[in-house]
């Protein structure tokens, strides 16, 4: 008789013991919530979603990229350094160029003129960009919109210099110009004007514009003022159709900027865009 009480207590325990383990499992499932059809759909939905906006991130990021389109050349440089148009553009347009930057004002004259919406050439030397802190300027010139042009990197005499030394003014600078700004010059201004067969192929190897001007006068001690200097680049004789203007990063030149501007226009030019002029 105990033999008999003794299995059943143990069957009891098992019994027991497989009952827990299966309200567990079934209480586990319960907790799961069912993969209905209609749950089946929304996870669809919600992956197309994602790969929807990966999508049109991808699409718009080559949309922006495509939008960076070059303009097509409308004007051409002509024997005497002014420009005239290729096909129908405008012919009286003037355009604004900068040398010897970026010394002092060079970064303050391009927040004018970008307030003023004029575009303009700057033409560096190399030694205004020795230190990290001209570099900068260097920078923030370019990327208010205005193209660097190269003006040598010692503002050296290039006819009393060996061709190598040539080389070294004008492909070293390019190659430090396109280490700050992530592109090289397409514009190349000689010192003094003085250019050589060989600066000029070189230029040519570089797919530089050579380019003088044909009028400046912020060099000249009676217009080491503003308000002289301003009076003579608008009203001299020699503002005429594609007129290349030269001046300089100077005190007086950067006090004249705005004025400059709004009496070549108040003589009915227009501010010829670098964009569009024809380079090599």
């Amino acid at each position: 008789m105990k033999k008999w009480i003794g299995l059943f207590l143990v069957l009891t325990l098992l019994l027991a013991a497989c009952s827990g383990v299966e309200s567990k499992e079934s209480q586990e499932e319960e907790e799961q919530e069912p993969v209905t059809e209609e749950k089946a759909q929304e996870e669809v939905a919600e992956e197309e979603a994602e790969d929807t906006e990966e999508n049109t991130d991808s699409e718009s990021a080559e949309e922006s990229e495509e939008t960076v389109v070059e303009k097509e050349p409308q004007y051409e440089i002509t024997g005497n350094w002014s420009f005239q148009p290729i096909a129908d553009a405008n012919p009286k347009v003037a355009l604004l160029t900068f040398d010897d930057a970026p010394d002092q004002y060079a970064v303050e004259m391009a927040k004018t003129l970008k307030e003023l919406d004029a575009p303009a050439i700057f033409f560096v030397n190399g030694h205004f960009i020795d230190t990290e802190e001209e570099k900068a300027a260097l920078k923030e010139i370019h990327e208010l919109g205005f193209p660097i042009g190269n003006h040598t990197a010692t503002h050296a005499s290039l006819p009393d210099l060996t061709e190598e030394q040539q080389k070294e003014e004008i492909v070293g600078l390019n190659d430090e110009i396109e280490e700050i700004i992530g592109e090289r010059p397409d514009f190349f201004r000689a010192p003094f004007g003085q250019n050589t067969e060989f600066s000029k192929n070189l230029a040519a190897e570089e797919d530089m514009l050579v380019m003088n001007w044909t009028y400046g006068y912020d060099w000249e001690a009676e217009y080491q003022n503003a308000e002289a200097l301003a009076d003579i680049m608008v009203n001299t004789p020699l503002l005429g159709n594609g007129a290349n203007l030269l001046m300089h990063d100077r005190e007086w030149t950067y006090e004249a900027v705005d004025e400059i501007v709004e009496g070549i226009r108040g003589k009915g030019f227009e501010l010829l865009d670098p964009a569009l002029i024809q380079t090599p």
